[in-house]
């Protein structure tokens, strides 16, 4: 292989070529466009006239022979290095390939922690509904411990979530302003665990024979709830941070194909296999669901403790890996007093701008520039987004309380009722490799784009169709001898061992609910995690991201609002009103801000930062 340097020296004398020929023109020993060579070395502040051997150069050395290209296959990694990771032109951009870039070993280690506390969190709320539900030794043979029924368990699981989702806020406040999101994650960690050791003493069988099973879930909640939300509204940003590029870079392939690295891509690839993660974690209430039918509550909720640990562990060990960010200070407190200013000047964010401020003489003392006050509208946007989701997870939140009931009330057949909610994470688990790896890059290689608009728009529609789903299988149980529209409540499904009988309808028929569901959080909740991070200026990650999450705890809210309705015979029209309210939003959603697909980019200020660093 010829040296680098006379490789370059080849080029001096040689005459660029018209764009329309670019790809022909090759070197001879290395298969490297000319044209893109030189445009490279210009952008790195060369030219033609700056090189030695050049045209019009009489330092006396020789131009070198012009070699004709010859087209044959040699090792050239060492040789494209020299072209690679520049910014694609126009024409590179509409014609090369766009990828993903590898992503960094600390984004892993922080997935795993997610996957940990996700395990946690979802091992020990599964059997939720049937702890709060039955009595303990309930005549119905389904665990049990409290005996508040359907109603009241739904209130104390929309409750559980809508703290879980609120809390978020504080904790983005603390990292933001206070202890930065890496320190934010390790605090709120104990206090959750306090909580999950809570819950696991409390559900002792002496615990719940001496009373303590209700007041000990209440003070769980409160705690898991609070170090929920602190570490919710830190690790989603966090992961996303560990990757640093906010530019595209043209690199060539093993293969020799020459792509562009693109970082919007490769967020969303992040938030993919973040999300995978999530889902993972939250098959624990597999375990947790049949650990709970056949030993006990206390088991049940042991082993989300344990993993909970495992989980701190890597947080604590991997501290010198991460990307760790210093907290903003009072940026928040900052975005607020320009929120002020605008609502004072009939809503007009440019008036908190300084360049505004000094032009009308204003001694109003101004602690930003002018690019926050951009950054902040970019985080407006995305909040304006956010606004339409509360129905969305109304809708989603069905999974993990009337549809474990539901579940009750079908033929099980030796199964845990509450075992059938892990459908949904199954299924995301195996469709996030799926559209990941071949259906995005399908689409993108026909020129078909999916923005986040058009995404979201389809998830809150497939939601849609998951709650008819759901209402029109309702109406079968009710349909569906014995005890129709009152399931195990008539005499007639009473047993000689005094359990009662479920009506006759398999519960595999729950399935499809689950899979339209799980299509539909590809699509909506994976692009919203996408949406709140790269939309947030770099000092408001937390905290725009906690008013994404924020939009859980509403839509918790409004499920703990309609939960006089879950309860027999109302539920058909519990699901269809979902159905139709989903519907509505996905309209309304689509008309309101459909334009911004056009900006698809979702740079959200790193671009800004990096131009001004």
């Amino acid at each position: 292989m010829p040296p680098l340097a006379s490789t370059r020296g080849d080029y001096a004398s040689v005459p660029q070529a018209e764009p329309a020929v670019e790809l022909e023109n090759l070197d001879a020993a290395s298969g490297v466009s000319r044209v893109h060579h030189d445009r490279s070395l210009a952008r790195r502040g060369q030219t033609h006239a700056s090189r030695p051997g050049a045209s019009g150069d009489s330092s006396g050395l020789d131009t070198p022979e012009v070699i004709e290209p010859k087209r044959k296959s040699v090792d050239t990694l060492s040789l494209l290095s020299v072209v690679d990771d520049d910014e694609p032109t126009e024409e590179e951009k509409l014609s090369l390939r766009k990828v993903p870039d590898s992503l960094p070993w600390s984004a892993s280690l922080i997935a795993i922690v997610e996957l940990c506390e996700r395990f946690s969190y979802y091992g020990l709320a599964g059997p939720f509904q049937n702890y709060v539900s039955n009595k303990y030794h309930d005549p119905s043979g389904l665990p049990g411990a409290i005996g508040l029924g359907q109603h009241g368990a739904t209130l104390v699981t929309s409750f559980f979530q809508f703290w879980c989702y609120l809390t978020p806020v504080l904790g983005a406040v603390v990292a933001d302003q206070y202890l930065g999101k890496y320190w934010t994650i390790v605090y709120f960690s104990m206090v959750s665990m306090a909580g999950i050791v809570v819950l696991f003493l409390t559900s002792l069988p002496s615990s719940i024979e001496a009373g303590y099973a209700f007041p000990g879930l209440l003070a769980a909640i409160l705690l898991i709830g609070l170090g929920t939300g602190g570490i919710k509204s830190n690790v989603s940003p966090l992961i996303a941070e560990q990757y640093e590029e906010t530019k595209q870079r043209v690199r060539t392939l093993p293969s020799g194909e020459r792509v562009i690295v693109d970082p919007a891509l490769t967020i969303q690839r992040i938030y993919m296999i973040f999300y995978m993660c999530i889902n993972v974690g939250s098959l624990s209430a597999i375990a947790t669901s049949t650990i709970e039918l056949r030993i006990g509550f206390w088991a049940a909720y042991l082993l989300p403790l344990c993993m909970f640990v495992v989980g701190f562990i890597f947080i604590i060990t991997g501290k010198n890996r991460y990307v760790i960010k210093p907290p903003s200070g009072s940026v928040i407190a900052n975005s607020f007093k320009a929120l002020y200013i605008a609502i004072m000047n009939q809503g007009n964010l440019n008036a908190a701008k300084p360049s505004v401020q000094r032009s009308f003489s204003v001694s109003r003392m101004i602690q930003w520039d002018d690019t926050f006050v951009d950054e902040l509208k970019d985080a407006l946007l995305a909040c304006k987004v956010f606004c339409f989701y509360p129905i969305y997870w109304a809708a989603f939140n069905q999974m993990s309380n009337n549809f474990v009931s539901q579940a009750g009330q079908m033929q099980l057949h030796g199964i845990p009722n509450d075992i059938m909610q892990n459908l949904d994470p199954l299924a995301v688990i195996c469709l996030i490799p799926f559209m990941d790896r071949i259906a995005y890059p399908f689409l993108r290689s026909r020129g078909i784009t999916l923005p986040p608009i058009t995404r979201i728009t389809c998830g809150f529609l497939l939601a849609a169709l998951s709650m008819a789903y759901a209402a029109l299988l309702q109406h079968r149980i009710y349909a569906a001898p014995p005890c129709f529209d009152a399931p195990s409540a008539c005499a007639a499904a009473l047993r000689p061992d005094g359990t009662h009988e479920s009506n006759r309808i398999h519960v595999a028929w729950q399935a499809p609910a689950y899979l339209v569901m799980a299509i539909s959080e590809i699509l909506a909740s994976v692009t919203g995690l996408e949406y709140a991070f790269t939309k947030a200026p770099a000092a408001m990650k937390s905290f725009v991201m906690a008013l994404y999450l924020l939009t859980t705890a509403v839509g918790a809210l409004i499920g703990g609002l309609v939960s006089p309705v879950a309860r027999d015979p109302l539920l058909v029209a519990l699901y269809a009103g979902l159905a139709v309210a989903c519907i509505v939003t996905a309209g309304i959603f689509w008309r309101v801000f459909r334009r911004y697909d056009e900006d698809a980019d979702m740079d959200g200020g790193r671009g800004k930062e990096e131009d001004e660093a």
